[in-house]
């Protein structure tokens, strides 16, 4: 493969957290790839559009939004296809993600499928720090230790985790809300859990966790929590 891949992060959602990397990688490609749910417009590309060389050509790619992990690995499967066919033409890609590539990124998946392409990363800002820095609020100080946890875990693993850390951010909350608002709840973590919406964004909203009512869940969100009996805010 003559051409070059580079697994673009494009950051949580603001455009001008973009990385001056970043800027230079999107703007010197000849394929601009990105991933975008069926019938709406890709965030990835509203943070990078931009920056896309006007003669560049755009390849959207529709990934399914089902539970089962069968489509979403067919869909990867298709994407490395065809770029794996761009980079035997001698193409430069792009391939924008949200948020970092490889941090929960799904830019990991083509790493896997195109071991013999000449590939480059550039990182980008997690939703993660954007959170944080929308609540102004550590992470983690000093000797505190912080757990990323993926909401989809069941709630035994979710207690035993909570149960040993100070700090954590939940992170792909969606559907599970109400359930992981439980799971804090009997941590100790609920009553200075954060909610943030759309980091970044123009949307954004920041929401202490319990002042949800019964059934309301947030969307595109990330919750920052920390055992204490101080609720946050207060």
């Amino acid at each position: 493969m003559s051409g070059k891949l580079t697994l673009v992060g494009v950051g949580p959602g603001d455009p001008e957290l973009l990385t001056l990397k970043a800027v230079k990688a999107i703007g010197a490609a000849d394929v601009v790839v990105y991933p975008q749910k069926p019938g709406e417009k890709s965030l990835a590309l509203s943070i990078a559009e931009m920056h896309i060389a006007g003669q560049a050509t755009r390849l959207p790619v529709n990934m399914p939004m089902k539970v089962e992990r069968k489509p979403a690995q067919l869909a990867y499967d298709e994407i490395a296809a065809a770029i794996s066919s761009l980079l035997n033409e001698g193409k430069s890609v792009a391939y924008l993600c949200e948020g970092d590539p490889l941090f929960y990124g799904s830019a990991m998946y083509l790493l896997e499928r195109l071991p013999e392409a000449q590939i480059a990363i550039v990182p980008g800002i997690t939703s993660l720090t954007a959170t944080a820095s929308a609540v102004a609020r550590p992470l983690a100080a000093r000797n505190e230790t912080l757990k990323v946890l993926p909401a989809p875990l069941d709630d035994e693993k979710l207690i035993a985790e909570l149960t040993e850390t100070q700090s954590a951010a939940i992170i792909k909350v969606g559907r599970h809300f109400d359930r992981v608002r439980n799971v804090l709840t009997k941590t100790g973590h609920a009553n200075n859990a954060i909610v943030v919406e759309y980091a970044t964004q123009d949307r954004q909203v920041i929401t202490p966790l319990l002042d949800f009512a019964k059934d309301e869940r947030p969307y595109f969100s990330t919750i920052l929590c920390y055992k204490g009996d101080e609720a946050w805010g207060k």
